[in-house]
C-alpha cells in the first residue's frame, strides 16, 4: 500500500495525569494479577456470553496506557450488547470482556492469558505490550487462542505464530520520514533518551541507523527508567553538553512530556523525535500548550482523523470517559467490531483459526461508520493502516504526503 504521512500539529483536550495516573482495577504490587470488576451483560432466553480477554498494565506506571487500550475494546463491546448481539449460526451473542492487570510484565501477561483461557474460554485474548505478546506466544497456538496484540514491535509477526494479529501500525515505518524531517530541520546530532524499557530499546535499534545512513551521529546514549526517575535535569543536562540538535524521547506520555520540558528549560532549541507510545494530545493537557514541544515529530492525534466514523466515536468517548480518546483507544475499538465480523464470517465465535481467517474479510465488512482511521485489510497477520505523523511546526498543522 502506497504510505501517507500527515503532518500535523493540533491542539487538543487532555488530562493531567500524575505518574500516568492509576487503573480503574488491578492488584497490589506483589500479589500478581487480580481479575478486572466487568459487568456482565444481562442476556435474554436464547442468547449466550462470548468473554474476551484482556491482560495489560492496569496498575503502576503505565496504567494510564493500558486503561487507554482497554477502554476501546471495552466501548465496542457495550455498543454491540446495547444494539443487541450479534448473531452467529442462529445463536445470538453478547460480549463480556474479562480483564487482568499484569503491570507491564510479560510474566505476569503469559500467566493472565493462560488463566483467561482455561477460567473464561476466552478466544482471544488483547495484549496491550510486546513483552507479554513475545511471553504469550510460547504457548498460544498450542492452547488454541488468538492473540490481539496492540503492540507496533514488528518483530511479533516474524515469529511464525498464525493466531497472533497486530493491532497498531509497525514502527519501523516511522524512522526515515523522522530523520529526515528532523535532520533537514535540525541537525544532524543525536541525543538518544527514550524509556529504558525492551520496547525503548527495539524503537531505539531500529532509529539508529537510519539516523546514520542519512549521515547523522549518535552523540549521547542514554535511557530513561519513567517508573523510578522523576528528576530529568541531570539526565538531560548530561545530553545536552554534548551539543546534539535533536533528541529521540518516548515512554508514556505524561513523563515524556515533563522530559521534553526539562530540555528546553535547560535552553535546548532543537527538535524531538517522539517514539508511538508518547501522544501529543496527552502532553498538551500535561504543559498546557506546545510551545515546549515545537519541532517534535510523533503520531497523529486521533481527534484529527477525517475518517467517517471518527467524529461519532470521539464524542462518545469524551462524553461516556471524560477524556480524549488516543489511538490506542480507537484502534482498539475498531479492532472489536472487525473481530465480530470475523466470527460472523467464519461461523464460529469458538475456532481462533477461522476467527484469523476471516479478519481480512471481516475489515472489509465493516460497515464506514465504524471506521475511526483508514484501515483497507489485514496483510501478513497485521493490520494494514493509513501510516501518519504529526509534528509541532509553529502551532500550524502541516500537510505532507509521501
Amino acid at each position: 500500500m502506497k504510505k501517507q504521512w500527515l503532518i500535523s500539529g493540533a491542539v487538543v483536550l487532555s488530562m493531567l495525569l500524575g505518574a500516568c495516573a492509576s487503573g480503574t482495577t488491578g492488584g497490589e504490587s506483589g500479589e500478581g494479577s487480580s481479575e478486572g470488576e466487568e459487568q456482565v451483560p444481562e442476556v435474554s432466553a436464547g442468547e449466550e456470553i462470548i468473554n474476551i480477554g484482556y491482560t495489560g498494565p492496569l496498575s503502576g506506571p503505565a496504567a494510564f496506557y493500558g486503561e487507554n487500550t482497554v477502554s476501546g475494546v471495552r466501548m465496542a463491546a457495550d455498543e454491540i450488547n446495547e444494539a443487541g448481539g450479534f448473531e452467529v449460526g442462529g445463536t445470538t451473542y453478547k460480549l463480556n470482556i474479562v480483564t487482568y492487570d499484569d503491570q507491564y510484565l510479560p510474566n505476569e501477561a503469559a500467566t493472565n492469558a493462560r488463566r483467561l483461557v482455561q477460567e473464561h474460554n476466552t478466544p482471544v485474548v488483547f495484549v496491550p505490550h510486546s513483552g507479554g505478546v513475545f511471553a504469550t506466544q510460547v504457548f498460544n497456538e498450542q492452547e488454541d487462542f488468538m492473540i490481539a496484540a496492540y503492540t507496533s514491535e514488528p518483530e511479533i509477526l516474524n515469529q511464525g505464530n498464525e493466531l497472533t494479529l497486530r493491532i497498531p501500525p509497525a514502527y519501523d515505518q516511522y524512522p526515515e520520514p523522522f530523520v529526515k524531517y528532523q535532520q533537514e530541520r535540525f541537525g544532524t546530532r543525536l541525543a538518544l533518551l527514550p524509556t529504558a524499557t525492551q520496547y525503548g530499546k527495539d524503537w531505539t535499534e531500529e532509529l539508529v541507523p537510519v539516523w546514520e545512513e542519512f549521515g547523522g551521529e549518535v552523540v549521547y546514549d542514554g535511557e530513561v527508567d519513567f517508573g523510578k526517575d522523576t528528576d530529568f535535569f541531570p539526565i538531560v543536562t548530561n545530553a545536552l553538553n554534548q551539543n546534539p540538535d535533536v533528541i529521540f524521547v518516548g515512554g508514556p506520555s505524561e513523563p515524556t512530556a515533563l522530559l521534553m520540558k526539562a530540555a528546553r528549560d535547560l535552553g535546548f532549541e532543537g527538535g524531538f523525535m517522539v517514539m508511538d507510545q508518547a501522544k501529543f494530545e496527552e502532553m498538551d493537557g500535561v504543559l498546557g500548550n506546545f510551545d515546549d514541544i515545537e519541532g517534535a515529530i510523533g503520531m497523529l492525534p486521533i481527534i484529527s482523523s477525517d475518517a467517517p466514523g471518527a467524529e461519532s466515536f470521539i464524542t462518545s468517548f469524551e462524553n461516556e470517559l471524560g477524556r480524549v480518546p488516543t489511538a490506542e483507544s480507537a484502534f482498539t475499538y475498531q479492532a472489536m467490531y472487525v473481530l465480530v465480523e470475523a466470527m460472523k464470517l467464519a461461523e464460529t465465535v469458538e475456532d481462533p483459526q477461522a476467527i484469523m481467517a476471516q479478519m481480512d474479510a471481516g475489515v472489509k465488512a465493516l460497515s464506514d461508520d465504524k471506521f475511526v482511521w483508514h484501515l483497507t485489510g489485514v496483510e501478513n497477520n497485521g493490520f494494514d493502516w493509513m501510516a501518519s505523523i504529526a509534528a509541532i511546526e509553529d502551532g500550524e498543522i502541516v500537510l505532507i504526503e509521501e
